[in-house]
């Protein structure tokens, strides 16, 4: 049994010391730069043990969450737009006049069938820079004494990611402030002021930069500190309660004198009938009182009529 049991520790020595059998593959530059329109060259080299004509292969990943990689090289040619524009040296892919849509994750396989391990792969990131454009900005053009006041540059298509550089009357402005008046992001390309004063007028304009290329600034803006006008205020408020104390002085007369009657149609009628029947009243008093004055002339006494003769039939 102890016999065994040394053999058996030996062997698994043995195993760790004896080289195996299987296919290596590697990149000498994993992550690859290149500006648009370039040449590109993804590397990729191996070693097997066994297996003189492996079987190479490209995959450019759609994404982390993509199970299905797009085929680059397959079947020794390549497939869909790099077929016209790319070619194989070895295992590395050399790609002419890349573009943003090459920019991604691309692996290269190599199967040995004939190693013990017969897979092996490498990852390449491809990164298409692109120079920063001119930057969005939006500077107001005046502000009042005490207020906030917020600035924002814009450059979404810069690859890498530009960073941001704000300009008073064409001085950099520092990130870090001794006074504090002011903060600025240098990734969103914000430009904060927590309370303004008059000596912060002035002219400003944002610049935006990346490795890419040459940096890109928008149009300069002049921004205007006014004080708060106090005397404007209280004689813009005196108006205002001088304007409401006569339109409710004109509302209050208007109702008192019927205007907003829905009514007022009808006792305007009421009222004219009220008023011809006073006058006719009065017109039958006054003809009561003429009659009642007047007096018929007195009736002459019949005479006495006596029977002086007789008829007999």
């Amino acid at each position: 049994m102890e016999n065994l049991f040394t053999l058996s520790v030996m062997f698994a020595i043995l195993l760790q010391v004896l080289p195996s059998c299987a296919v290596v593959v590697f990149t000498r530059e994993p992550v690859v730069e290149v500006h648009e329109d370039a040449e590109a060259r993804l590397s990729c080299e191996f070693k097997t043990q066994r297996d003189e004509s492996p079987r190479i292969e490209w995959k450019k990943t759609k994404g982390t969450m993509s199970t299905s990689p797009d085929f680059v090289y397959f079947k020794e040619e390549f497939r869909k737009s790099f077929k016209d524009r790319a070619t194989i040296k070895g295992a590395t892919v050399i790609l002419q006049k890349v573009t943003q849509g090459d920019a991604g994750e691309y692996r290269c396989e190599v199967s040995a069938a004939l190693d013990d391990i017969q897979l092996g792969e490498a990852n390449v990131t491809l990164i298409v820079l692109v120079p920063p454009h001119v930057p969005t900005c939006e500077i107001p053009s005046s502000a009042i004494t005490g207020g906030e006041v917020e600035m924002l540059c814009s450059e979404p298509h810069g690859v890498p990611a530009v960073s941001y550089i704000w300009y008073k009357d064409k001085k950099p402005l520092a990130v870090h402030p001794l006074n504090g008046t002011y903060s600025i992001n240098q990734h969103t390309g914000t430009l904060t002021f927590r309370s303004v004063t008059k000596a912060d007028t002035g002219q400003y304009h944002c610049e935006a930069r990346n490795k890419a290329g040459p940096p890109k600034s928008c149009q300069g803006t002049h921004m205007e500190i006014d004080d708060l006008n106090i005397a404007a205020i209280v004689a813009g408020a005196v108006v205002v309660c001088l304007v409401i104390l006569l339109c409710t002085f004109f509302i209050c007369y208007a109702h008192r004198h019927g205007f907003f009657s829905r009514h007022r149609g009808r006792s305007f009628w009421i009222t004219q009938c009220h008023s011809t029947a006073h006058i006719s009243s009065q017109n039958l008093h006054r003809t009561e009182d003429m009659n009642a004055r007047y007096s018929p002339p007195p009736e002459e006494k019949q005479q006495d009529f006596k029977h002086t003769h007789s008829f007999m039939l």
